[in-house]
């Protein structure tokens, strides 16, 4: 009907809050607004400091580490090489045999057999290697033996070499990366207790006028 009032409507729903992690969120206390301090201002600027400051030393504790990592285990593996020697071992009796003769997993298993060799000193010695599924007593399989004649690892492979470097060049990374987490907590939890000071003595100073307002 012409004229006729229209009916009341209702208000208009808040905007829905930017959920954490949003950009809207993370960037508050960079704009300007009348409740933003200097303490969230001086946290924004401490978080920026220390972002770029894991960004430049991650990567220089990166290289550093694998670098230092990578020369130590080179050397190692040099000295392994002068000090260990591959002898032949003759085992004292039959391997295990296998389950599964013959299938892949068969060839891939190794048993713990005692062996016999001779030392770098010359003297007859025994000891345990793996070898073979299903070897007879008295054949010859080849072992290494360090200096004091004892059966050892081969000396490092430069994959292993590299594997190790590599993996203490990732946890140099990880614990500067860490290490700023850790500053970026510790810095939050000290800017608000001096909130909360500050809370607590413009309280103290408001309250009494409040009660009388009241």
């Amino acid at each position: 009907m012409a004229g006729e009032t229209p009916r009341a409507q209702p208000p208009p729903l808040d905007p829905v809050p930017a959920p954490e992690g949003h950009p809207h969120h993370v960037l508050w206390r960079w704009r300007r607004n009348p409740l933003r301090r200097r303490t969230d201002r001086l946290h924004a600027w401490i978080a920026l400091g220390l972002l770029l400051a894991v960004l430049a030393a991650a990567p220089a504790a990166m290289f550093a580490v694998g670098d230092a990592a990578h020369r130590h285990y080179r050397a190692t593996a040099e000295q392994q090489a002068r000090t260990r020697d591959h002898r032949p071992a003759v085992l004292v009796h039959d391997a295990p045999r296998h389950p599964e003769p013959g299938s892949a997993e068969a060839k891939r298993t190794r048993y713990p057999v005692e062996v016999r060799f001779t030392g770098p000193d010359g003297a007859a010695r025994t000891g345990e290697t793996d070898v073979e599924p299903g070897l007879p007593a008295d054949s010859t399989v080849l072992v290494w033996v360090d200096a004091a004649g004892e059966i050892t690892a081969p000396p490092l492979t430069g994959d292993q070499i590299r594997s190790r470097a590599t993996g203490w060049a990732i946890l140099a990374f990880l614990g500067v990366a860490l290490t700023g987490l850790a500053a970026h907590g510790v810095t939050g939890m000290v800017l608000h207790r001096v909130n909360l000071a500050r809370w607590d003595a413009a309280w103290a100073v408001t309250e009494p006028r409040w009660s009388r307002s009241s």
